[in-house]
């Protein structure tokens, strides 16, 4: 199974900007990739995915016009560029590999990595 390490976190002020990467121990070429987030007490919500052919992207309704999804397959990587950032943002993000045909389902992803936490100040 593929292994997921996540990146990028940090401390940023309301209105920044910070991007997450996700490298992959293997190719993923022929998966989708998500991104989803966890707060405190809260259960965890799809952020954003990426078809395997990239042509494709999707988004949660709270980061729409703020965050950008995309990927290099050269570099086994996905990225996560948020822009203009709000203290409802902050979160622990993590990304997996999509397993089943459900864009924002959690259930159908899988090799979930460890986590990069996001917090944003007011």
């Amino acid at each position: 199974q593929v292994q997921l390490v996540e990146s990028g976190g940090g401390l940023v002020q309301a209105g920044g900007s910070l991007s997450l990467s996700c490298t992959a121990s293997e190719r993923t070429f022929s998966r989708a990739m998500g991104w989803f987030r966890q707060a405190p007490g809260k259960e965890r919500e799809f952020v954003a995915a990426i078809a395997w052919t990239g042509s494709s992207t999707y988004y949660g309704d709270s980061v729409k016009g703020r965050f950008t999804i995309s990927r290099d397959d050269a570099k086994n990587t996905v990225y996560l560029q948020m822009n203009t950032l709000k203290p409802e943002d902050t979160a622990v993000y993590y990304c997996a590999a999509q397993r089943g045909f459900r864009i924002g389902v959690i259930d159908d992803y899988e090799s979930w990595g460890q986590g990069t936490q996001v917090t944003v100040s007011s």
